[in-house]
Parts: C-alpha cells; structure tokens; sequence
C-alpha cells in the first residue's frame, strides 16, 4: 500500500523552479528517504507533503487523500518535524510534552506516558528543555511527533548537527517507531548515514529525482561503495546526457 504518492511535482518559487517534476511514492511501514545536498529540493518536497505549501503543479496523496482538497483530514494522520524546529526553553520536558497533548482529543495522560517512554530521557525529562543538549531537544520532538501514533512522520533532516552517539539514538528511535505500523518520510544530505536508515531512497539534485532504489541495489548498480559514490556517478552521467 502506498502512504505516499507523488506524480510529476512541480514547485515555482518567486522566478525559480524549485521542483521540476519529481514522482515517486513511500509504501506503508518504510522509512524513505531523499537524499540530495542542500537546495536540491527536499524541504520543499516535504512541505508539500505535509499540506504546508501547495504544489505549482503535479499531484501528491497521502494515504489516498488530495493535498490540495483534504489537508484537513491529512493532518489528522500526520507528524511534521522540520529541520528548524525547537521546543519551549522555559518548560520541562514533561510540561511541554502535556502542553502538546492538549490539542488531541485523547487521553492526555496516556499519550504523556508513551512519548516519554519513546524519547528515552528518563529522570531528565522534568528538567527544563533550556539545560537540555541539542540531541536531547531532538529526541524530544520526535517523541511529541510519535506520540500521537501518526501513520506518517514527516521529518526534515532529523540529525542534523548532533553529535554521533545523539544521531545513533535517533536513528535507533526511528527505526524501532517502524515497528508499530509507522512510515517515515525523511530528507537529508547525510548521504552515508541514511544508507543505513532507508529501506529506500530517491537521490535528488537541482529539483530532479536523478535515481530511485534500495541502497544496496543503487550500489550495485553502480558498482560503488557507499551511496555517495552512487550520487557523485549519477550526476556525472546526469550532466553529460
């Protein structure tokens, strides 16, 4: 089953097309990944598919639904962490985690438990979020983007600037949360670390899907050893056609 689908995407910005056609689709329970350097296109990909921006042109679905037509009802199946993102300075961990879960119609305290449990912080959880490492807010996020059992996360660059332990955690957190049903839509230019997080892959450049696959099919393909010798081959090939 596909969560989602992308058919020939198109994203103007201003005077420049950002995206240029792009199509690919993310099945249910895979972690999928976009893989390019920064302005290829991937952020803005994922905003469109987070109902944040709408396409120029092209269609995207999320389990089904028009990202144009039903953003509302997509939003309701969704959890969108963008590379940017923060939390409260002032609150704990714990208090922000509640003060999240005050806008689901569900039990407060159940969900509370859960994202504790999925963000690993233990006793550290009732610190303020300003005493907490850039990893720790990371893990936090993820588990207020989790705790609400999405059937996609949405998620921008999820390790972006943490140290390697923190980014081992999170990419532990990520691939246990697929466990339970879950699909992850992620980007990011770290090209070796998500050879060992996606399940599949789409290498975008200059607003183009230049190739699509398994890391290890992509590498054989190519006969490469890591996926950013697949990339540095793909462009090449790419810029003399």
């Amino acid at each position: 089953m596909s969560v989602v689908r992308v058919e020939d995407l198109r994203k103007v910005i201003g005077k420049r097309e950002v995206l240029k056609g792009i199509s690919f689709e993310v099945r249910e329970g895979e972690i999928f990944g976009l893989i390019g350097p920064n302005g290829a296109g991937k952020t803005t990909t994922l905003r469109i598919v987070a109902t944040l921006l709408k396409p120029s042109g092209g269609r995207v679905e999320v389990l089904g639904m028009d990202v144009e037509r039903e953003a509302d009802r997509i939003r309701k199946f969704i959890s969108y962490i963008p590379e940017e993102a923060g939390a409260y300075r002032n609150m704990s961990g714990i208090e922000y985690l509640r003060f999240v879960a005050g806008f689901y119609e569900e039990d407060v305290g159940e969900m509370v438990k859960r994202a504790v449990e999925i963000s690993g912080l233990g006793d550290r959880i009732k610190d303020k979020v300003a005493t907490y490492s850039k990893g720790m807010v990371r893990k936090l996020l993820l588990a207020r983007a989790l705790m609400v059992q999405p059937k996609l996360a949405i998620l921008d660059e999820p390790t972006s600037g943490l140290d390697v332990l923190s980014a081992r955690e999170v990419r532990k957190m990520l691939k246990e949360s697929t466990k339970n049903g879950l699909t992850i839509l992620l980007s990011s230019h770290n090209m070796l670390e998500v050879e060992f997080l996606c399940d599949r892959i789409a290498l975008i450049y200059d607003g183009r899907i230049v190739e699509e696959g398994t890391p290890t099919d992509l590498k054989e393909r190519y006969g490469a050893t890591n996926i950013e010798e697949v990339f540095e081959e793909v462009v090449k090939c790419s810029g003399s056609s």
